[in-house]
């Protein structure tokens, strides 16, 4: 060290057999170093013992119970200790016990010079590595969706021209062009609300969310369509569950399912919205009595843009891209959607969300 410089640092042990037995210091400037750091770092003692863990490794849920979940790394680790060598690659981890969302991260694993210690860098790469398709598809699927109204407006504004004369004619026209009007202002609020949730990772920075209090305020967002269509929502439920993750992104993953919901139910029907606990899951379940979905299209709702019935999203002002924000925003909070339908008879959609131990997340 160079004259006049100054350090503390922090102390640790390890005395266990077979494994690390002694005591070291780690130099303050290097763990301040280590939090300034792009991505998430990781000292790691013989055993796979992590001595030093970043704020950052929280976020990406590679240590569980202290101890590292993935094998993959684990195996990299003790290559790179046996070795001396660094070792770099990708390796994925579940975003959360269940569901399809992964974290695809870029490991650099390094040895350290002292105590046969090994640092291990970690920086997620699920987004950049997905932006440049989802935007090439994103950008396909507008273009085509936009078509519809933009032709709607432009044929209509000819039509009221050519019967400007007839009064009665020009309102009907300008009634359907304020229909259309609305259709593409949704659409593009849709599309503004799919794009922001493909760009974010809610685990980032999570908050520890209310399961109860979100339901409630996403069914007073939903209370005007409600009442126009004479349903009744139902939520009965007294929840004291909490999870991770985004607050604006899950109230709007919850409001799109009952909005969903009430748009494809019959009048004067009942919504019902339920929320359970079990193995630490939160299962928050909307169920309707509305036409239901044939088998041979579940498989294909969660679709950017995809209608069951395009008829009755037209009736509607649906966009094609409700439900698809939805698994995005579930996905990316380490949960899933599930889905049970019949037709005639209704449907139940249901976010499962891993349940947080809130004391886990005091520091």
């Amino acid at each position: 060290m160079a004259k006049g410089a100054r350090y503390s640092s922090r102390m640790w042990s390890r005395k266990s057999q077979n494994e690390f037995d002694g005591t070291r210091e780690l130099p303050e400037i290097l763990l301040n170093a280590l939090e300034a750091l792009e991505g998430a770092a990781l000292v790691i003692a013989p055993g796979d013992f992590p001595i030093f863990t970043s704020s950052e490794v929280d976020q990406i849920g590679i240590l569980r119970d202290g101890k590292i979940v993935s094998e993959e790394l684990l195996a990299t680790i003790r290559v790179v200790r046996r070795t001396n060598t660094k070792q770099n690659g990708k390796i994925e981890i579940a975003r959360g016990p269940i569901g399809e969302g992964k974290h695809e991260l870029m490991v650099n694993v390094i040895p350290l010079s002292e105590g046969n210690l090994v640092l291990v860098l970690l920086r997620d790469e699920s987004e950049a590595d997905r932006v440049h398709e989802v935007r090439r598809d994103f950008v396909a699927n507008i273009s085509h969706e936009l078509k519809t109204p933009i032709g709607a407006l432009s044929l209509l504004s000819e039509a009221v021209l050519g019967a400007k004369d007839d009064p009665q004619s020009v309102s009907k026209f300008a009634i359907r062009m304020q229909s259309e009007s609305k259709r593409l202002t949704d659409l593009v609020q849709e599309i503004i609300n799919l794009s922001r949730v493909q760009d974010s990772d809610p685990l980032q920075v999570p908050e520890i969310l209310d399961v109860r209090e979100m339901i409630h305020e996403a069914i007073d967002q939903c209370k005007t369509t409600a009442e126009a269509r004479k349903i009744q929502i139902v939520f009965a439920s007294e929840t004291s569950d909490k999870v991770l993750g985004d607050r604006l992104q899950l109230i709007m993953a919850i409001d799109n399912l009952i909005e969903n919901a009430i748009n494809y139910s019959p009048e004067g029907t009942n919504v019902s919205i339920t929320a359970t606990s079990e193995n630490s899951i939160v299962d928050i379940s909307v169920t309707d009595q509305g036409i239901g979905i044939p088998q041979s299209e579940v498989e294909r709702i969660f679709e950017r843009f995809y209608r069951v019935d395009p008829a009755r999203s037209r009736q509607t002002g649906g966009t094609g891209l409700g439900l698809s924000i939805v698994k995005h925003i579930v996905t990316k909070h380490g949960g899933e959607v599930k889905v049970w339908s019949v037709e005639n008879v209704g449907s139940t959609f249901s976010i499962r969300l891993p349940i947080t131990n809130e004391s886990e997340h005091v520091r």
